[in-house]
């Protein structure tokens, strides 16, 4: 398992907008090929910032399969408006868990 971690700066007064776009882009995420999870985590210390956790069985489903797709450009159309510049992406996968 895959874990995106997207961590988005929102353009000021823009939270609320920004989560309902998110909300919107849900079936987006679970019909895209690989996708397990999606989870929004909105950063207490820094309320512009989030990190957007999704979970794919694959880095290729993430990277080609969904970012080379229409609907990756629908997402985008979706939320890519409020960001306040362009969100930075890791990718982890899990070594150790307890």
């Amino acid at each position: 398992m895959i874990r995106e971690m997207a961590h988005i700066t929102v353009k000021p007064g823009t939270q609320a907008d920004f989560e309902t776009g998110v909300r919107q882009a849900l079936p987006i995420f679970h019909r895209a090929r690989g996708c397990k999870r999606v989870e929004l985590h909105h950063i207490i210390e820094n309320p512009q910032q989030y990190v957007l956790m999704v979970y794919w069985e694959t880095l290729d489903d993430h990277m080609v399969h969904f970012r080379q797709s229409e609907d990756f450009q629908a997402w985008r159309g979706l939320v890519g408006g409020y960001f306040e510049k362009a969100p930075e992406v890791v990718h982890s996968e899990v070594t150790l868990e307890a």
